[in-house]
């Protein structure tokens, strides 16, 4: 499986109706969604495709025609998205109307063609990466190991939210098997000073999982 690092834009034209493909990480598809419909206010069309993992590992898809006639547009648009085993990620499509009706198979064809076409181009640029499966990990750090932990995540560029308290700050964060595995012997050497784990990361090796609960 793979996935996209950041917004993906080409456009297509086809019997004067302009496709404009939007291929973006889940993250960002409620707002780029929102932010489209306000741009292209006079397109006829806004129609979408996604596929993303939830929590309980599973492949959740949808989908929509926007106004379209049933399964001309948002299904082939989501076949695209299947066929190059793209998750946690969504496609837009905007659609200018040229005057000429495609048809069933034409309008079937114009949004899989547009989808490919930027899937094609994101390849091409190297904005397809490999997808990996990252559980999520939550603990608290005590205000005086905060500048250890910013540089640990900073200097493996690793992504974190935390929420402050008296005390400290409630870190959340999301690691694979390895991430976890070199965090874990980071972290447990400083629990004697009062980080503590609250939930574990469920890529961790099962005898790391046992060891801390």
């Amino acid at each position: 499986m793979q996935t996209i690092d950041r917004i993906f834009k080409t456009q297509i034209d086809i019997k004067k109706s302009n496709f404009l493909a939007f291929l973006c990480p889940i993250s960002e598809f409620k707002s780029l969604h929102e932010r489209l419909k306000e741009e292209h206010f006079k397109a006829v069309h806004v129609v979408w495709a996604t596929r993303e993992l939830n929590k309980y590992g599973q492949i959740v898809e949808n989908q929509s025609d926007d106004g379209e006639p049933k399964g001309t547009s948002g299904q082939p648009s989501l076949n695209a998205l299947r066929g190059v085993e793209l998750i946690d990620a969504g496609v837009l499509i905007v659609r200018y109307f040229g005057g000429i009706k495609l048809g069933t198979g034409g309008l079937v064809r114009a949004y899989a063609a547009a989808v490919n076409a930027a899937i094609g181009a994101a390849q091409l640029s190297g904005r397809l990466v490999k997808f990996e499966i990252k559980s999520p990990c939550i603990f608290f750090v005590p205000f005086v190991l905060n500048a250890r932990f910013e540089h640990y995540f900073e200097k493996r560029n690793l992504a974190f939210l935390r929420e402050f308290n008296e005390e400290g700050a409630i870190w959340r964060a999301k690691f694979n098997g390895g991430e976890f595995d070199e965090f874990y012997a980071f972290a447990n050497a400083f629990e004697r000073e009062g980080f503590k784990f609250y939930a574990i990361a469920l890529s961790a090796k099962g005898e790391i999982y046992n060891e801390t609960f």
